[in-house]
């Protein structure tokens, strides 16, 4: 059977950020992973992409956002073009508007850490 996959919106290069940590989370948990943010070729030795439509995979499983909400609502639609299987709103990266909006697109919104999801916690990564 084929790993899971997950892309994560917002990955960063910076170690001490969420959207590293979510990196190294879903990779300990077996996830394949494809990080995706404009400014970055490769973080934690993951090929980054430009956007969702970039990602070389028929379905993905899971979509994590790290996004402002601002910039989150913009992506919406992205979102819901993907159809992944879940897409997970981390702490901060939602208000009650962008959520409504997301189950009006008929995305599967899920508000919650999915670092701890996955039976982990976030400072089980360090920032260095």
């Amino acid at each position: 059977m084929p790993n899971p996959t997950v892309a994560i919106l917002g990955a960063s290069t910076d170690r001490a950020k969420f959207g590293n940590k979510s990196v190294r989370a879903h990779l300990r948990a077996g996830y394949d992973v494809y990080p995706v943010n404009p400014k970055a070729d490769w973080i934690e030795n993951c090929q980054t992409y430009a956007s969702l439509r970039e990602i070389p995979v028929e379905r993905l499983d899971r979509i994590s956002v790290y996004l402002p909400p601002t910039v989150g609502m913009n992506v919406l639609p992205e979102i819901a073009a993907a159809r992944a299987g879940e897409v997970w709103f981390n702490p901060g990266s939602a208000t009650g508007a962008l959520l409504d909006n997301a189950r009006e697109l008929g995305i599967n919104v899920i508000s919650g850490c999915s670092i701890v999801d996955l039976g982990l916690s976030p400072r089980e990564f360090p920032d260095a």
